[in-house]
C-alpha cells in the first residue's frame, strides 16, 4: 500500500483523446509512483499507445489534466516530457548499427574535453561510464567498443533501456520491450527492469504478454476500447483473471 503522503511522479486525470469520430481514450485516470513498475494491458485498439504518447508529449489530450510530482503540466512536445525525466524505449531499436556500444550510449550526449586547439571527444571516459552504467543493472558487455550489430536482440534492447535509465530518466516508458526476443533474452530484460526499479526509477510497460508483465509489475491497469476497466495490485489477481478481463469473460475488479 502506498503512503498517503506520497505524490505520484505522474498522474493523468480524465484523459480524453479522439481521432476524428473515433474516441481512443474516454476519461482515463492513470498514475505511477516512485520505484514502481506498472503494466498497461489490453487488446489492440484499447488506447494503450495513445495514453503513453500523451505522457511522452507526442499527442496532447483533448480533455483532462496531467500532473508531474503534483504540479500541473502541459506537454507541448516530446522534448518537454523528456526534460522532466520521462524516457521512452521503443519496440523498434533506436540504436545505430554503424556505431559501437559506447557511441550509441552517448549519442547526442557526448562528453568532450578541452585542448589548446579545441574540444575532442573524451572516448576513455565514455567507454568507462558505459561499461559501469550497464554493469550496475546487470548487463554484462564484452567490450564497450563492440559493434551494436554484434549484440543479440536482447542485448541491444537492454542497452537502450540502460541508456534511458542512466541519463536521469525518472520514468522509463516501454512499448512491448520483449517482443521478438527469445525466452532467455526476455527473462534477462525483465530482470534488468527489476534492478532498475531498485534504484528508484519507475517503469511503465505495455505488453501483450500478460505473464511477462505479471512477473515484474507492482500494479496492472487494464484498458478496453478507451476505458480503464480495472486496476489491481499483482497480488490481488492472476494472469488468467487478467486475460479473462481483456477477453470480456471476467467481472471487473
Amino acid at each position: 500500500m502506498k503512503k498517503m503522503e506520497q505524490v505520484p511522479i505522474i498522474e493523468l486525470k480524465n484523459i480524453r483523446k479522439s481521432y476524428g469520430r473515433f474516441e481512443a481514450l474516454k476519461g482515463v485516470d492513470f498514475r505511477i509512483y516512485p520505484g514502481e513498475i506498472v503494466g498497461l494491458v489490453g487488446d489492440n485498439g484499447a488506447g494503450k499507445s495513445t495514453l503513453l504518447k500523451i505522457m511522452m508529449g507526442v499527442f496532447r489530450p483533448d480533455e483532462g489534466e496531467i500532473f508531474v510530482e503534483g504540479k500541473k503540466v502541459n506537454f507541448r512536445s516530446p522534448s518537454e516530457s523528456r526534460e522532466l525525466g520521462f524516457e521512452p524505449v521503443y519496440q523498434e531499436s533506436d540504436l545505430i548499427s554503424q556505431l559501437n556500444i559506447w557511441r550509441n550510449f552517448f549519442l547526442g550526449k557526448e562528453i568532450t574535453k578541452k585542448f589548446f586547439i579545441g574540444k575532442f571527444l573524451d572516448k576513455k571516459k565514455m567507454r568507462s561510464i558505459t561499461s559501469k552504467a550497464l554493469d550496475r543493472i546487470g548487463i554484462k558487455i564484452r567490450d564497450a567498443d563492440s559493434d551494436i550489430m554484434a549484440l543479440s536482440g536482447g542485448e541491444r534492447r537492454s542497452v537502450s533501456i540502460g541508456r534511458a535509465w542512466h541519463f536521469e530518466g525518472k520514468v522509463l516508458i516501454l512499448d512491448e520491450p520483449v517482443t521478438g526476443l527469445s525466452v532467455k533474452e526476455s527473462e534477462k530484460v525483465l530482470e534488468y527492469l527489476k534492478k532498475i526499479k531498485e534504484t528508484g526509477c519507475s517503469v511503465i510497460m505495455i505488453t501483450h504478454n500478460i505473464y511477462h508483465v505479471y512477473d515484474v509489475a507492482d500494479r496492472i491497469a487494464v484498458l478496453d476500447r478507451g476505458i480503464k476497466i480495472a486496476e489491481m495490485r499483482r497480488e490481488d489477481s492472476t494472469p488468467e483473471k487478467i486475460i479473462d478481463m481483456i477477453r470480456g469473460k471476467k467481472k471487473l475488479i
